[in-house]
């Protein structure tokens, strides 16, 4: 007779390893929330704990995102209203998410896949049991969560100014081009005639020779791509935003972090 298979424990039932499956079941987006948004959420919920949104936000990687964005995006992955019993536990919140989409009953109400508060508020003590509770079966081990490595992403909105200040002086430079141009061609219209033939002749830009003039043909600058991306990222910045379905819509708040000394 075969040996029976030892059980595991509560906790080790419940921890993701990392050769588990990406996506464990198949949460709702809350507004203005990427799959990729979500899954950077994800990872830093599980390296930093739950709720800890100063440190997510110190992270970079998710940018522009506030407390309160974050907090809604979390309900979805949890499947539940209710966060609190969870505050500051290293856990994948998919791992909850999962078990309470498979929670039936009259007495479960949910919105947008979320499981909704329905008792009344707990008691000091009951959160408290709840927390020890969720951290004995869906705590991770240090040795998993502090390997997580986030990605860090620049702020859209501080790509978008360096781009305009980038716009700026290529514009200038632009300028001065023209103006040189303009020059050359009063100054010396046979040979401007000259170049513009030899242009036309080229693949490239023609090079003066060194035994010529000092004046040379100046670069012509194309700032085609950096304007389209700016335009992009301008109308990024300008897109309506609404955080819950019974809201009305309103610009997207982002959180800018402090200048570090």
């Amino acid at each position: 007779m075969s040996a029976k298979p030892r059980s595991m424990t509560a906790g080790a039932r419940n921890v993701l390893r990392s050769n588990d499956s990406a996506s464990l079941w198949n949460c709702t987006l809350s507004p203005g929330w990427t799959e990729e948004e979500s899954e950077l959420l994800r990872n830093a919920l599980m390296k930093f704990g739950i709720g800890n949104w100063a440190k997510i936000i110190e992270s970079g990687c998710l940018p522009g995102k506030t407390n309160a964005q974050m907090n809604l995006q979390l309900q979805r992955l949890l499947g539940q209203q209710s966060t609190a019993e969870f505050a500051g536990l290293h856990i994948d919140p998919k791992m909850v998410g999962e078990k309470n989409s498979k929670i039936q009953g009259p007495h479960i109400k949910r919105k947008n896949n979320c499981i909704v508060n329905t008792g009344g508020k707990l008691t000091r003590e009951e959160l408290k049991e709840r927390l020890l509770k969720n951290k004995e079966m869906y705590d991770l081990p240090a040795s998993e969560w502090s390997e997580i490595e986030l990605p860090r992403i620049e702020d859209p909105l501080v790509l978008l100014e360096a781009k305009k200040a980038e716009m700026q002086r290529l514009n200038l430079e632009l300028e001065k081009v023209q103006a040189k141009i303009k020059k050359m061609k009063e100054a010396h219209p046979d040979r401007m005639e000259k170049l513009k033939s030899e242009v036309a002749r080229s693949p490239s830009p023609a090079t003066p020779s060194a035994d010529e003039d000092d004046e040379v043909m100046p670069n012509v600058i194309n700032t085609d791509e950096d304007l389209a991306i700016a335009i992009a990222l301008q109308q990024e910045e300008d897109e309506p935003y609404s955080d819950e379905d019974d809201h009305p819509i309103k610009k997207r708040k982002t959180t800018r972090k402090s200048k570090r000394s």
